[in-house]
């Protein structure tokens, strides 16, 4: 137990380490000040402008901005969608596979927009080669882009001061891709197809096994998807197994630069906020507050899949008693540490099988995903979610000191505390009203795979992953029906941008205000006693919404569990 304490101890602070100059890099290149990338993203992001038109010096307000992200992703849905109807005609198919159905093609052709990357299919069995890397690739790319384009829009409108506009999308877009995701995706490719990803586009292979049985090893293009699926925190297996099988996944070393890159840009981001606001300190308490949570969910989930199942225990079987689901080569702690940080960053990527964790175990990932992205989340995503809350916090501390609420030296007034209020509401109510109708319906019900509240846990685990575009499953439900894949992409679609809309309309608000300078009495945001009302804030929340379908669900299969109670 010492030495998985220690192996997890040093992942996170081997990422903060690198975390730190990649915060101060990113607000380098979104201040337009000089980088080493230069020479290099300059004449391309130039040669890209020049072929779309594009205009880099005008300024956009918060609607035209909007509507520029939402036309390029809505294209980018019917673009993903035909690439994957069509791909029988098109070549780099050497297993020839036909079109993808109807709706599993819309499912996943939102799912990928919207850097959820939900997947109700096999990707060995279904996609073409193209189709995984022009469209799936490429969508990965774009959609974490997308999410750091917004965050740093909510920045600017927080900085400026009397102003209308909150940058150029189509800017920030090329930005983020050429100077960020590109370079550190190049990398990680690289050092994974060192360690045997494999990177091809060979035909599938066929062997004979040490048993003397034949066997079919799939190929493929793998380490260039699976880099930027973890520097994106998109998720989305080129296999089915995801992150654990070998071929995406190889070894602890393999596993542990995984969990370092999908957590690696959004934690950097919580410092790129400290140096774009004049005020590190600011970055320093919102990665405080969500290093807590992620903390404290962490310790919780190791220690209910170290514990194991008291049943199987009771059997007189020897050894860890909840390596159901988990590669060995990992062991608990290398699983639990991929678990929560998928789940907390909003990533989606398993190296286990959720469905086979404890009651707690699966609770903690479930949680975390619920609370909104709010624990480091998604690329971008996850910062923007989390200054929503900062807001509500500022406000409910204005209302108990009868002041008006200031962040930053802005007022906080009812126009951004209805969109911060939309921001919270409508993931929550598509996760709930989701899983309500699931659980009513037969539709919904025949694709459980457990009668009990882990049934329960099946569906709610779905609906919360697909709103708030996380990615991971139980993979204990059966989500490859009409049913599933219509109400999920719904829910993934709406939970993406019924946040981000939101976000927007609050940046364009705070840039039009005026600066205040701080006095005696403005509430101070850069120190210990907020950071207790920014987690208060958010566990309230978190626990006034979910605890009651949690209760039918992790909860109670925990107690039962503990009773001796089997389904």
């Amino acid at each position: 137990m010492t030495m998985d304490i220690v192996q997890m101890a040093l992942i996170l602070v081997f990422t903060l380490g690198l975390a730190w100059p990649l915060g101060y890099y990113i607000a380098r290149v979104f201040r337009g000040e000089q980088t080493w990338m230069d020479p290099l993203g300059r004449p391309m992001e130039r040669l890209l402008y020049r072929m779309a038109a594009i205009d880099p010096e005008q300024e956009m307000d918060w609607k035209h901005y909007a509507f520029a992200l939402l036309a390029f992703n809505i294209f980018g849905i019917i673009a993903l969608f035909i690439l994957q109807r069509i791909q029988g005609i098109l070549p780099f198919n050497p297993q020839h596979f036909g079109a993808v159905p109807g709706a599993l093609a819309f499912n996943t052709a939102i799912s990928f927009v919207t850097n959820t990357n939900w997947q109700a299919y096999s990707g060995e069995s279904t996609l073409s080669y193209l189709t995984s890397a022009l469209g799936l690739t490429v969508q990965n790319f774009v959609s974490a882009a997308t999410g750091i384009a917004v965050v740093i829009a909510l920045i600017r409108g927080i900085t400026r001061k009397t102003c209308r506009s909150i940058g150029n999308f189509w800017v920030d877009l090329t930005r983020s891709i050429i100077w960020i995701l590109l370079p550190l995706s190049l990398v990680l490719a690289v050092v994974l197809t060192s360690q045997g990803v494999i990177q091809n586009f060979h035909h599938y292979v066929t062997v004979q096994t040490l048993a003397g049985k034949v066997q079919t090893l799939p190929m493929g293009p793998v380490a260039s998807q699976e880099a930027i699926k973890e520097i994106g925190t998109n998720g989305g297996g080129f296999f089915n197994a995801n992150s654990s099988h070998p071929f995406e996944n190889p070894s602890p070393f393999t596993n542990l630069l995984e969990i370092v890159a999908l957590l690696l840009i959004p934690v950097a981001l919580t410092f790129t906020f400290g140096h774009m606001v004049g005020d590190r300190r600011q970055g320093q308490v919102i990665l405080g507050a969500m290093l807590l949570l992620f903390l404290v969910g962490l310790g919780v989930a190791y220690w209910s899949e170290a514990a194991g199942n008291p049943q199987i225990a009771a059997l007189g079987i020897s050894g860890p008693t909840s390596m159901e689901g988990k590669e060995v080569r990992f062991g608990i702690a290398g699983s639990v540490l991929f678990a929560s940080a998928t789940s907390a960053t909003s990533c989606g990527a398993v190296n286990t099988m959720h469905d086979s964790l404890t009651p707690l175990g699966g609770f903690i990932p479930m949680f975390q995903i619920m609370l909104g992205e709010v624990i480091f989340g998604g690329v971008g995503a996850g910062l923007y979610s989390i200054l929503i809350f900062v807001i509500l916090a500022v406000f409910i501390v204005g209302l108990m000191v009868g002041r008006t609420p200031e962040y930053l030296g802005k007022k906080i007034e009812s126009a951004e505390i209805k969109m911060a209020v939309l921001g919270i509401v409508i993931p929550s109510a598509l996760i709930l009203v989701g899983s309500a109708i699931a659980a009513v319906t037969r539709a919904g019900l025949a694709s459980i795979t457990n009668p009990g509240p882990h049934g329960l846990s099946q569906i709610l685990y779905a609906f919360s992953s697909a709103a708030g575009n996380n990615g991971s499953a139980f993979a204990g439900l059966n989500a490859n029906t009409l049913f599933y894949n219509l109400l999920l992409a719904l829910a993934m679609f709406f939970g993406r941008f019924g946040v981000i809309l939101p976000v927007l309309a609050i940046a364009g608000s705070m840039a039009s205000k005026k600066i205040i300078p701080g006095g005696p009495g403005t509430f101070q945001t850069r120190g210990v006693l907020f950071v207790g009302v920014l987690l208060g804030t958010i566990l309230i929340i978190g626990a006034l919404t979910f605890f009651p379908a949690l209760a039918l669900g992790p909860i109670i299969e925990h107690l039962l569990m503990n009773a001796g109670k089997t389904f």
